[in-house]
């Protein structure tokens, strides 16, 4: 494992490559994940032969660009994209030709949001080509010119150097329970020269996944998967590829945008007010700092619209820090990246995994009310008031169909202590441990 400083060096590491959907610099930024990511992960890079059928998609080519420029017929360089990735339209199609501004114009993409900025721009399967500048550079280009345009680059289909993603698991302690089932943590790892997005969301999970080896989950919690992938192709691929594990997964958070200066804002789940949801709303209120809530897909859609979506409906929120002004844009650097904000947003779903992934549903094995003071379950009233008037409505719920946090929800109390309570009544004997429901739609 590679010597590790802060969240944000793995975003500077990322951050120049050319990370497009099939590339050179996608591999390379797979590679520095599992670098960062440790041992307990067990990470390994799957590969995917480009055209093979994911569901109802077809997973794209390898896209090598071996050069591309924009000039004047005279030779007069505009834009090349050796200078910036982001000035080639990512999949463009191979050209060589001399245009007329008319017939050229129609290719240039600029952002009239931030005329000083080169906007990053894509049409995967929408063949075409086209090439990114600054709106004051393109105004200054003269009408009257002819314009050679060139982009040598192709679409290589070799099975064994195909479509790429990254993954691993991160067990609890004593292993992986089967009956528990799995948390999935989902962040993107695509759009070249990009820092923000998402080069942010990955190093906030990798900083994630740290902490929970370093400090795994309760024996009996649900093991987590991480999953590091190009936008939305990428979990349809993954997913796709590995069906069996659909039902086993008991909720997921997909992660991104995490640097900038935003606020968190958690967007719900399909479901819109499951347990995830609930937990989520919990560890933000306690986290002491300003956030925000949208429906599911309304905030900013991403790979949540396939582990939430048809077929699948594993419960899946996300947790991000949009808007920002430097979004898709060349502004979207390593500058406008806070470790204080990559670390928070580490904290809040490291949280969210620590109540989620542990929940377990009690359930009874005694009659009666407990003789308390027998197992040393008294509270006295006069150091603990709110659990002491709470204990006869925490046992009434242990009949194995509400869970610890659900308990803690009704008696209006903190989960930590409500669930240090309930392990107390385990330890003795008096109530077995059930596994959350599965969630996921049958297929």
């Amino acid at each position: 494992m590679k010597k590790y400083t802060d969240a944000k060096q793995v975003v500077e590491e990322l951050y120049p490559l050319h990370r497009t959907l099939v590339s050179a610099g996608l591999d390379r930024a797979l590679e520095i994940v599992g670098e960062y990511s440790p041992a307990a992960m067990d990470y390994a890079i799957e590969n995917y032969a480009p055209g093979e059928e994911a569901w109802t998609w077809k997973l794209p080519e390898r896209y090598t660009v071996h050069k591309a420029y924009l000039e004047t017929e005279s030779g007069k360089k505009i834009v090349d994209f050796a200078d910036n990735p982001l000035h080639l339209l990512s999949y463009s199609l191979p050209i060589d030709t001399i245009l007329t501004w008319e017939e050229l114009e129609p290719h240039l993409y600029v952002s009239s949001k931030r005329p000083w900025a080169i906007p990053w721009q894509f049409k995967y399967y929408e063949r075409d080509w086209g090439f990114c500048l600054s709106k004051d550079q393109m105004d200054k280009l003269p009408r009257a010119e002819r314009y050679h345009v060139l982009i040598d680059a192709d679409f290589g289909t070799d099975p064994e150097n195909g479509f790429r993603i990254g993954a691993g698991v991160i067990h609890p302690e004593g292993g992986r329970s089967d009956a528990a089932g799995e948390l999935i943590i989902c962040t993107h790892i695509c759009h070249p020269m990009q820092a923000n997005d998402d080069a942010a969301g990955v190093a906030s999970a990798i900083e994630v996944a740290r902490r929970l080896a370093a400090n795994p989950l309760p024996a009996g919690s649900m093991s987590v998967r991480f999953l590091f992938c190009p936008e939305t192709i990428g979990s349809i691929a993954y997913l796709s590829h590995h069906e069996e594990i659909i039902p086993g997964l008991k909720g997921g958070i997909f992660v991104e945008m995490t640097g900038n200066q935003n606020s968190i804002v958690l967007q719900r789940s399909r479901q819109n007010d499951c347990l995830i949801d609930r937990v989520a709303r919990y560890v933000l209120n306690r986290n002491g700092k300003e956030f925000r809530e949208g429906e599911f897909a309304q905030v900013v859609a991403n790979d949540e619209r396939v582990i939430n979506g048809p077929g699948v409906n594993v419960p899946c929120i996300s947790i991000s820090r949009w808007p920002y002004e430097e979004y898709h844009t060349s502004d979207d650097t390593p500058e406008i990246i806070s470790e204080e904000n990559l670390q928070g947003a580490a904290d809040i779903v490291e949280k969210i995994i620590r109540i989620y992934a542990a929940n377990y549903i009690p359930k009874r094995k005694f009659r009666g009310p407990v003789f308390l003071s027998r197992y040393g379950l008294w509270v006295d009233w006069r150091t603990n008031w709110a659990l002491n008037r709470a204990t006869e409505r925490i046992m009434m719920q242990m009949e194995g169909n509400t869970s610890v946090f659900e308990i803690a929800e009704t008696v209006s109390m903190d989960y930590e202590e409500v669930r240090d309570y309930i392990e107390k009544f385990y330890t003795s004997g008096l109530i077995a441990k059930l596994p959350m429901p599965i969630i996921a739609e049958p297929w």
